[in-house]
């Protein structure tokens, strides 16, 4: 093509898709005709000088949901979009969508295990209320501690009761004891035996990955010796239900797993919906950890939490 031509292309196409001249004042200003301006601009996305983008956030999640379902086997995907890339800011977000995808699943007969933390906290405030029969819900780990940090545990149980018009079953004992006799005794108890067993029932248990770093909450609660802190700090990325495991979902630390009370990781992989809602840049390890464990066959999180996720791999 002339030099000549591809100047006035160029011209044209400035014109129009910089300044936002319509393709009538560009025919006046260059004293040339409407159809050779129209033309002209055909011409320059032909040649590849004009390339149009439309970048669709849509599009994209939709497509990063597809591909982490399929690179983990995940039955379902849910990512929403934050206008803030901040702990609070994420949770009040995926706490919602996570209210949501419950309120759509949820039925008559269902057992629904919950676990605490903040992040549940918020999914358990968005509960919508649905009519149903024989729902129960059960507590999947303990949360009693000596510390007196709120785990909200209370809470999320009485709001998800509230939701699906059922008295829930508290779990009342530590996550973790100091002994592993102390915990078969606390198990051989027929009252929590029981609620064991509904815990391993539910056919939907929903939960969070709790990061590695100190301010944690679980780091916070007092079950820790220095020595356990500083292994965990080492070798785990995440925690479900008070155990620990390594970026590829091992057990980091038998002894400790053997100290603690609730639903163990294995029973998770069997569930009808195993429900994992995370997401902030400190849980990325953790969810990557998790899906690798296959401890969660859905996931809800965050639009850059879950490219993280992918970017991984």
């Amino acid at each position: 093509m002339e030099n000549d031509k591809i100047l006035k292309i160029l011209e044209v196409a400035k014109l129009y898709y910089l300044l936002d001249y319509t393709q009538m004042e560009i025919a006046k200003k260059l004293g040339i005709s409407r159809p050779t301006v129209s033309r002209l601009l055909q011409q320059a996305k032909e040649e590849g000088i004009v390339q149009i983008n439309i970048n669709d956030p849509t599009e994209n999640i939709e497509n990063l949901s597809f591909k982490l379902e399929q690179k983990f086997n995940l039955k379902k995907v849910i990512i929403t979009p934050i206008p803030q890339y901040e702990d609070h800011v994420i949770k009040m977000y995926i706490g919602q969508a996570a209210a949501n995808y419950l309120h759509e699943i949820i039925k008559d007969g269902d057992i629904v295990g919950v676990t605490w933390g903040t992040t549940l906290y918020h999914t358990a405030v968005e509960l919508k209320q649905k009519a149903l029969k024989d729902v129960e819900v059960v507590q999947l780990k303990g949360g009693v501690s000596h510390s007196e940090k709120n785990t909200h545990m209370n809470e999320i149980l009485y709001l998800f009761g509230k939701a699906y018009n059922t008295a829930p079953h508290h779990f009342p004992l530590p996550a973790i004891v100091d002994h592993v006799v102390v915990k078969q005794a606390m198990e051989a108890d027929r009252h929590i035996n029981r609620i064991l067993n509904l815990g391993k029932q539910s056919n939907i248990a929903i939960f969070t990955v709790g990061p590695i770093k100190s301010e944690s909450l679980l780091f916070q609660l007092g079950y820790f010796t220095e020595e356990e802190v500083k292994q965990l700090s080492s070798k785990a990325v995440g925690d479900i239900c008070s155990r620990f495991f390594d970026k590829e979902g091992h057990i980091c630390n038998e002894q400790l797993n053997s100290r603690t009370l609730g639903i163990e990781l294995k029973q998770l992989q069997n569930k009808e919906y195993s429900i994992l809602v995370a997401g902030g840049s400190h849980k990325i390890n953790g969810i990557y950890g998790a899906l690798k464990g296959k401890y969660a066959n859905v996931l809800i999180t965050d639009q850059l939490t879950a490219k993280s996720i992918l970017d991984k791999e």
